[in-house]
């Protein structure tokens, strides 16, 4: 595994990464001072920041067991995938349904270093790693590892979690419906979207903070945001914050102000 003293090849430690952002701010160790620079700034314009990160974490894993338990789902893609944090999706999946595959995706050079945490599968199950740009939707598809771990014929949950606020306008649409395309009926897609509609004028300021360490994003209200799903069938309780899809106990008190994300699963027709 390597450490902020061993540097994959590609490694850029000048500026800020969104992936390494997060680690810092979830108190994790596989970041550098310009990471938590960056952090600290974010954080000091919304205090609410790692309550809003670690909601979206547990939103993957709600909607990944929900997947995996009560839809029948083994095959699951993960686009974007960033620095492993157990439980990782297939901890989750595997613990409800142990022959689940799980296809990763990412094309940062330190999420590939720490690449090593996600292949760690059950022995019924497989995970395997793919290096490919989330903006090269045919890189995914067309590779090796997804043709031998994913049988088109059965359906797939595509995870799209905590990554569309940094895939802006048009590119958005056509990621997504080139990845669902492929899918067979009975798919589903499991995805959070960035919003400043409850907390507007902190979560702009952390967002222009992104944009100067070079991270622009977009933000989506509601009807925006609903509409990625059009076509799908939204599952019950439709989009919500991420903190009130299927909650549990760990979201009791959270204030809907500290939380900048919608999440929704869906159903392909």
């Amino acid at each position: 595994m390597n450490t902020p003293n061993s540097r994959p090849q590609g490694l850029v430690t000048s500026r800020a990464h969104s992936a390494r952002v997060y680690d810092y701010i979830l108190g994790g160790k596989d970041h550098y001072p310009v990471d938590a620079e960056a952090g600290d700034a974010m954080c000091e314009h919304w205090p609410a920041l790692p309550v809003h990160m670690l909601e979206n974490r547990r939103f993957m894993h709600r909607a990944a067991r929900y997947l995996a338990r009560e839809r029948g789902i083994r095959q699951f893609l993960d686009i974007g995938t960033g620095l492993p944090t157990s439980p990782n999706l297939h901890e989750v999946v595997q613990e409800a349904a142990p022959e689940s595959h799980v296809v990763y995706v990412d094309n940062d050079p330190i999420v590939l270093a720490h690449a090593r945490a996600l292949l760690h599968s059950s022995p019924e199950g497989a995970t395997v790693y793919v290096e490919a740009d989330m903006h090269d939707p045919d890189a995914v598809l067309n590779s090796r590892e997804f043709h031998e771990l994913i049988d088109l014929n059965r359906p797939v949950g595509l995870m799209v979690i905590g990554i569309m606020h940094f895939i802006l306008p048009p590119e958005d649409r056509r990621l997504i419906q080139r990845l669902l395309d492929p899918l067979p009926s009975g798919s589903y897609l499991a995805m959070t979207i960035g919003t400043a509609d409850f907390a507007p004028e902190e979560v702009h300021r952390v967002a222009e903070d992104y944009r100067r360490q070079g991270m622009p994003m977009t933000l989506r209200d509601l009807a925006t945001a609903r509409s990625f799903f059009d076509g799908l069938e939204l599952q019950e309780p439709g989009i919500t914050q991420v903190h009130l899809w299927r909650p549990g106990p760990e979201q009791d008190g959270i204030d809907g102000r500290d939380i900048a994300m919608y999440g929704a699963v869906a159903r392909k027709p």
